[in-house]
Formats: C-alpha cells, structure tokens, sequence
C-alpha cells in the first residue's frame, strides 16, 4: 500500500504537466508533424521508386526467358506460374500470375535500354521519350529508380489505357503537374486526352486539368499504406485488396442467389485466353429463365471505357466458346466497388437486338439494387474488417 501513493502522485504530476501548454508550444508541434508527414511521404516515394523499378526488371528478365517476347507456345503461361507459386512462397503477396503478367507489360510498354549514356538521366524520367543507345554501363536498380518519376500505382493505371498516344499524354500530364494517382484516375475517367484533343483553346483545357479537386490529394499516412507499398515490403494490412475482392465475389454470389432461383453458379475465377494474353472472369452465372451465361467482372475502382470494352470482349469469346447451340447470348455485368461511387452496369449493347435487350432488362436484377448491395457490403467489410471465407476456412 505504502508503494501506491507515489505511483498515483508521480502519475498526476506527469498529466500536470503535460496538461499545461508553455510558450511557443504550438509551433514546434506543428513543426514537427509537418516534418514527420514530409519524411513519410517521402519513404513512401523512395520505397515505390525501387519497387517500380524491380517489377520493371522482373517484367524484362520474363520477356527475355521468353525469347524476347515472342512466346513459344504455353510457355509464356507455365513461367508466369511456376513464377507466381515461388515467388508467392517466398516473399508472399504482390505476385500473382496477373502481377506478373502486368510487370511483363509495364516492361514491353516502357521500354528503357539496358546501358545509358552520361547525358542522358534527365531523359529517363519520360520512359516514352527516346533513349540514348550508346554504351555505358548496365543500369542498376537504384539507377534504374531515377527512371520513373510516378507510383507504381500510376503505371498499373496507365496500363489500362490501350491507345500510345493517349498513354503517353496522360504520363506526360501526370508528370508535368504533379497529379496524384487519383487525380490521374479521374482524368482518364472523365476522358481528358480526347477532350483536349477536340477542344479549340487545348492551352485552357490543359491549364484546368492541372487543376486538383479536394478528393485528389492523398496524405501521408495513405501513401505509406498504399496496398502495392505493403505488398511489396511484405506487410501485413489491415484489410488487402485481394482480401477484399475475394470477400466482396462471395457476398455478390451469396446475394444473386437470394434474389431467387433463376441463377445457376457454372464458376469462379473462370480463366479465358485471347490471342496470347489470359484473362479471369470473376463470376460465371447461368440464367435459367433467359438461357444464357452471366459474366460478372467485379472491379475495386470507377468504371472506365477500357472496363467496357473489356467485358464486350469476354461476351464475344463466351459466344464463341462457351454459348451451346440452344441457348442465348451471354450478357456481362460490370460492377465497381469504388468507395463512395459503387456502380453496376449491364453490357447489353452486343446482343443481337433491342427486343432481346429490352427482355434481358425485365428479367435480370435492376441494376441500381445491384449497385446499392454492393456500396453496402464494401462499407461493412472495411468497417468490421471482415475476413474472407478462405481466411475464415485457415484460422478454423
């Protein structure tokens, strides 16, 4: 008893006195947490410097074990999987077959030579500009870095805009003004480069597009944990992406089927191949009552024209190669989980006749239901951190 007095008096006298603000306080408060963020946003840029530039040189090392690109029949597929289980394995999650696959396309698409000259790092931070070919030695991984000037996240995104001109336009904006990734993603959304290009003062249109809206900036604490940051140095986040798509695909398949009994489930993660690239459909449905096929291509961001033209290609290849001869033409169903900006939409504009869209709409579940559950389900997921099933199945 006689050792608890002091406790409680040495407590007290420690809140007395961190209670009591002295002069000046406030500055070097506020000093030191804009130093702070600073220092961890710039960790965040160093850290996704080296990463963009190691999935660069695994993108090329692929390419290269695959004669330069030109893949030889199924081999391209086995590396990439044989790849993603090791890789997986050893330095856990960022390695799937479709990461790698995209680290293969980042390399074909930015291209940069294996030896530079001395004149030519400032040239780097364009990786669509020419490069010098002549002889120096061969770039190192921190030499390397220099040469991307973004977030791996931007390069995923730009990506996904399939024109040259349109990529290199949105590389050059991003570059040149500074954009943050969403800033980058909303302009590619909203069709900036095709807006420019059609608008007669394209100096006005590019001086407003510089312009970023409150809900571009992304702070500190969010660059630091960037899901591809955490991947990459193998840390463990609160809520994945992978987990939360997984988690979102089963509720989505668990909601269809308590709509009623005309959906049947055929499978998940359905993998379809076209010309040399291989891609997954989320979700295969068969609609008894309309007789066909259901795709469901579930995405975490907004919808792009890309996304569209993406499930259009699925559609054509399951009538195709998955449609038997008594039965419908399959109908997709994009979903995007965007937080605050959930969104479904039917691709309907492929079957043969408005008659037999306009009988699809009637049947199939309205859209913004659709749209609803899903802005629900992502709330509460990332509310309650929800784990997976297959999360759920391990930890039992």
């Amino acid at each position: 008893m006689s050792k608890a007095t002091p406790q409680k008096t040495s407590r007290s006298a420690v809140e007395q006195k961190a209670s009591t603000v002295p002069a000046g306080y406030v500055d070097v408060r506020s000093g030191i947490v804009e130093l702070l963020h600073a220092a961890r946003q710039a960790a965040a840029r160093n850290v996704n410097s080296l990463m963009t530039a190691s999935y660069w040189e695994i993108g090329r090392r692929i390419v290269e074990a695959e004669q330069k690109g030109k893949r030889r029949a199924g081999y391209g597929e086995q590396l990439i999987a044989r790849l993603s289980l090791d890789l997986t394995q050893q330095f856990g999650r960022g390695f799937s077959a479709r990461n790698l696959e995209q680290m293969r396309q980042f390399y074909l698409t930015w291209a940069i030579p294996q030896t530079v000259s001395a004149e030519s790092p400032k040239q780097l931070t364009t990786a669509v500009a020419k490069k010098s070919q002549t002889a120096s030695a061969p770039l190192g991984l921190s030499e390397l870095a220099n040469a991307f000037s973004l977030p791996w996240s931007a390069y995923v995104r730009l990506l996904s805009v399939k024109d040259d001109h349109a990529r290199q336009f949105y590389e050059v904006e991003a570059l040149r003004g500074g954009w943050s990734v969403r800033q980058l993603d909303r302009q590619i959304g909203s069709q900036f480069y095709e807006r420019t290009a059609l608008s007669r003062n394209k100096a006005a249109m590019l001086t407003k597009g510089a312009v970023a809206k409150p809900e571009d900036a992304i702070s500190a604490d969010e660059a630091v944990k960037d899901p591809y940051v955490l991947e990459f140095l193998n840390l463990k986040d609160e809520y994945s992406e992978s987990q939360l798509e997984e988690a979102l695909i089963h509720r989505l398949e668990d909601f269809l089927f308590e709509l009623g009994s005309d959906f049947t489930f055929v499978g998940r993660q359905r993998r379809l191949r076209i010309d040399q690239t291989w891609y997954r459909v989320d979700l295969l449905f068969f609609h008894r009552r309309l007789r066909c096929l259901v795709i469901i291509d579930l995405k975490l961001s907004s919808l792009t024209h890309a996304d569209v033209g993406q499930m259009y290609m699925y559609c054509n290849y399951a009538k195709e190669n998955w449609t038997l001869p008594d039965e419908n033409p399959p109908v997709g169903l994009i979903l995007c989980a965007d937080k605050g900006h959930a969104l479904a939409r039917y691709a309907l504009d492929g079957l043969p006749n408005k008659i037999m869209a306009a009988n699809y709409k009637t049947v199939l579940p309205d859209a913004e239901v659709l749209q609803k559950e899903l802005e629900k389900t992502r709330l509460l997921l990332e509310s309650r951190r929800v784990p997976s099933k297959k999360t759920e199945q391990k930890e039992r």
